[in-house]
């Protein structure tokens, strides 16, 4: 059994910080549980445009307001406490904060911790950073 406390995680290698947003990386790849599960707050005011072209990954909104802009299709959904959305097909996007966002989110494949997004939004293949490791 795996037990984590998302508050004993900041200033830790699983309190991953970029832009505007900070994630608490609960589960990654080495806990052996087939995804990864982490808490990601994106700060007020903050958009963010993402597109993981090697994960599929669901977002469930636990607190704050925003919207998600599909970007192949311009369709814009709003975020709230209680939605979810799941990008089955790599679908790039941008996500907006107008208040504080709190958000629990899987990845499948689970992301290893070390991944950076990439200028493109997305993260590397989990054996592209085998290879550079």
């Amino acid at each position: 059994m795996i037990i984590r406390d998302m508050n004993e995680m900041k200033g830790t290698d699983r309190a991953v910080s970029d832009a505007q947003w900070t994630s608490y990386r609960m589960l990654l790849a080495d806990d052996k549980m087939g995804f990864s599960f982490h808490i990601t707050v994106l700060e007020a005011g903050s958009e963010h445009t993402f597109h993981y072209k090697n994960h599929f990954e669901s977002v469930y909104c636990m607190k704050g307001k925003g919207s998600i802009t599909d970007l192949a299709t311009g369709e814009t959904h709003e975020i709230k406490p209680g939605v979810m959305y799941g990008l089955n097909l790599h679908d790039k996007h941008t996500l907006r904060a107008e208040e504080e966002l709190h958000m629990a989110c899987c990845f499948n494949p689970p992301v290893t911790g070390k991944e950076v997004h990439l200028p493109d939004g997305s993260y590397a293949a989990a054996e592209d950073l085998e290879d550079a490791g």
